[in-house]
C-alpha cells in the first residue's frame, strides 16, 4: 500500500493551530491592561458575529461581514501598530537572540552616568529607571512615550525645569528612553529615613516591585543615589555609580546579589531629597 500522508498533514495542522494560538496569546498578553485591550475585544466581537452569521445563514449580516474582511485587517494593523512593533522588538530581545542582537548597555551606562553628573552639577533633580529582565510596561503607560536614543543630552533635557516632562521618572530600555514623566509606586518601608523625599521613595518602590535599577539625583543636596532590590545607596561619585550599574546590568539574565551592607541614609545625604518625583 502506498504511504498515506494523513499523519504528516495532521502534524502540520497541529503546528499551524499552535502557531496561530501562540501569536494570539502573545498579542493578548501585550495589550492586557492597556487601552488597546478594549479595541481588541471589539474586533473579537465582530469576528464572532461574522461566524454565527455564516453558521445560521444570515445572508445580509454574512455579506456585510465578508465585505469588511479587508477593512478589518487594515483596521487591525492601524490600531495595533505600536503593539505589533513592540511584539517584534520584544521577540528580538529574547534570550535566543540577545547574544546576536545585544544592545550596547555599557554605552548606555556611560550616558546615564554623564547625565547624572550634569544634573547634579546643575542642581536639577532626576529619576532614571533602567529596565532589566522584568518589563515595565504598566509604568511606561503612566507617562509620555519618547522612544529616543538614551543620550546624556536627552536625559538632561527631559529633566530641565522648563521641560513639561521633568516631573516623574524616565524609563530606559536597552539603549532607548522609552517614556518620561512616569508615575512610580512609593515605598512603604518603615525603615527608610523619614527625611527621604518622594523621588527617593519612588526609586525604592519601583525596585521593590520589579528587578529594575533606579538612579536618583537630588536637586538640593546634588547627591546621586542608586536603588536596587529595595536598597538605596546614597552619595555616590561618578566611579561608584558606574561600578554599581555595571555590576547590576553586566548580564541581564543573571541574578545579581544585592550589596551585603549598604550604607544607612544620613541626614546630610537625605536633606536635599525632599522634592517630589
Amino acid at each position: 500500500m502506498p504511504f498515506s500522508p494523513i499523519h504528516k498533514l495532521w502534524v502540520l495542522d497541529v503546528l499551524d493551530v499552535f502557531l496561530v494560538a501562540l501569536l494570539f496569546y502573545r498579542l493578548l498578553v501585550l495589550v492586557r491592561g492597556t487601552r488597546a485591550a478594549q479595541m481588541f475585544v471589539g474586533l473579537v466581537v465582530l469576528v464572532v458575529i461574522s461566524f454565527f452569521a455564516r453558521w445560521f445563514h444570515l445572508v445580509a449580516v454574512d455579506y456585510i461581514a465578508t465585505s469588511m474582511r479587508t477593512v478589518w485587517l487594515i483596521t487591525f494593523v492601524i490600531l495595533f501598530q505600536p503593539e505589533l512593533r513592540h511584539v517584534l522588538s520584544e521577540f528580538g530581545r529574547t534570550r535566543y537572540f540577545r547574544s546576536l542582537l545585544r544592545v550596547n548597555e555599557y554605552g548606555t551606562i556611560g550616558e546615564v552616568v554623564r547625565a547624572a553628573e550634569e544634573l547634579a552639577e546643575r542642581r536639577n533633580g532626576g529619576l532614571i529607571v533602567i529596565e532589566r529582565n522584568q518589563g515595565l510596561r504598566n509604568f511606561v503607560e503612566t507617562g509620555t512615550r519618547v522612544d529616543g536614543r538614551a543620550t546624556a543630552e536627552l536625559i538632561v533635557t527631559l529633566f530641565s525645569p522648563g521641560s513639561p516632562l521633568h516631573d516623574g521618572a524616565i524609563v530606559v530600555r536597552g539603549d532607548q528612553v522609552v517614556a518620561a514623566a512616569c508615575i512610580l509606586p512609593l515605598s512603604q518601608n518603615p525603615r527608610l529615613s523619614p527625611v527621604l523625599g518622594t523621588r527617593h521613595r519612588a526609586a525604592v518602590g519601583i525596585t521593590e516591585e520589579t528587578d529594575a535599577v533606579a538612579v536618583v539625583i537630588s536637586e538640593h543636596s546634588r547627591n546621586i543615589s542608586i536603588a536596587f532590590r529595595g536598597v538605596l545607596r546614597e552619595r555616590l561619585d561618578e566611579g561608584e555609580l558606574r561600578s554599581e550599574l555595571v555590576r547590576v546590568l553586566r548580564i541581564r539574565d543573571e541574578e545579581v546579589p544585592a550589596p551585603e551592607s549598604p550604607p544607612a541614609p544620613t541626614p546630610i545625604a537625605a536633606a536635599g531629597s525632599g522634592e517630589s518625583a
